[in-house]
């Protein structure tokens, strides 16, 4: 099955009015958002599914897309949900025994608008030193407009800080999925845009997993009686998620054990009363190097993020909100950015990478067990009190 692409030209214009001229690739038509790329060799499928990356433009520096195909057993979630898709070369075939459509199929049926062809190793080095920024990609009868017209577009399109896209990807409707082996317990999990192998993993763990919409209160999370509470990984600016933080908020101040991961991260920051930013371009891909300073192993982990979490790395600071102390537990070895919060008079963490990662890497994998342990151990402490 050809995958090469459709011969129908396409453009990508950034907002600095950069043009990049190649081939349709998947839907044609016309799409707007934050352009950004991803350093991950393989598993693009996950990361085509990965409801993070809704709102983005996504550019793969691996030049060689494709080949393996997609399949139902690899999907994150129930759609490829990035605005749009750059690629240099797609495959020309598919080549793999798992596979059970084409990518370009797949990006056709979902509408994402992409294209190929084109220098993407110039375009990851504009937006290296120009910083993420707005874009389009243009074909079809879209590629016939003026360029004036084009670039218009792409600058009247939304910037991704102030943008809470949360509703847009979040489940509708509450679900539970059973513990598998011995259960510990139930895990309240907020779908900020939550990925099927997170769900699995805290299954695997002895957890009885209830999946919430994002718009539940911290009342209702409470009347559930969890014995834990998970944020998951989701698309936005944690500046405009206000309603998450405040149910945090609530939700830690009753002591109950607290892991959160990219997003979630970033929201307990917030909760804790320590501010985010806006990284000039984010962290993308799967070979992102962290480092765990409790351990001081370094971890090759897979990472979708575009903001971070304003706080000195090295010390103990004190939560202007009245949690206690807390201290960075993981940075970045490429730019010293925040990658983890470890709360230390309450019972709660966070990563800002992706331990759930599917693809690989599975260095980080351990951290669904340090939950485990920390709700088992809670559950204790509760349990001596109570007697």
């Amino acid at each position: 099955m050809s995958t090469f692409g459709s011969a129908e030209p396409a453009v990508l214009v950034l907002e600095d009015g950069t043009r990049y001229v190649g081939r349709a690739y998947g839907a044609t038509g016309k799409t707007l958002g934050e352009v950004v790329f991803s350093t991950g060799m393989t598993g693009y499928q996950e990361t085509l599914t990965d409801p993070s990356y809704a709102g983005q433009i996504v550019l793969m520096t691996a030049p060689h897309i494709g080949n393996t195909g997609m399949n139902a057993e690899d999907m994150e979630s129930s759609r490829v949900w990035v605005a749009g898709y750059v690629v240099r070369d797609p495959s020309r075939m598919v080549s793999n025994f798992r596979s059970e459509n084409s990518l370009d199929s797949e990006l056709t049926r979902d509408g994402i608008v992409g294209i190929s062809g084109i220098d993407t190793r110039a375009v990851t080095r504009r937006i290296r030193s120009g910083g993420a920024m707005r874009a389009g990609i243009f074909s079809g009868e879209d590629f016939r407009l003026s360029e004036g017209d084009q670039l218009d577009q792409v600058r009247q399109g939304p910037e991704m800080t102030g943008r809470n896209l949360s509703g847009e990807v979040s489940t509708i409707d509450p679900y539970e999925v059973p513990a598998q082996g011995e259960r510990i317990g139930r895990v309240a999990v907020l779908d900020l845009g939550i990925k099927k192998s997170t769900v699995t993993y805290l299954s695997e763990r002895g957890f009885d997993v209830l999946v919430l919409p994002q718009n539940v209160t911290a009342d209702h999370v409470l009347s559930l009686k969890p014995d834990a509470l998970f944020f998951s990984n989701g698309p936005g600016d944690p500046a405009a998620s206000d309603a998450h933080v405040t149910l945090l908020r609530e939700v830690l101040r009753e002591n109950v054990p607290y892991f959160g991961i990219c997003f979630g991260n970033q929201l307990l920051g917030r909760a804790l009363g320590f501010g985010t930013y806006k990284l000039p371009f984010g962290h993308r891909g799967i070979n992102q190097p962290v480092l765990d300073k409790t351990t001081g192993r370094v971890e090759i982990t897979s990472q979708n993020h575009g903001f971070a979490v304003d706080l000195p790395i090295e010390g103990d600071h004190q939560s202007p909100e009245g949690f206690g102390r807390v201290t960075v537990s993981h940075y970045s070895l490429n730019d010293q950015v925040v990658e983890g919060l470890s709360c230390l008079d309450i019972p709660a963490f966070s990563v800002q990478y992706h331990p759930e990662s599917a693809a690989g890497p599975h260095d980080a994998n351990h951290l669904f067990d340090r939950f485990r342990d920390l709700v088992i151990a809670n559950n204790q402490t509760s349990a001596g009190d109570a007697n």
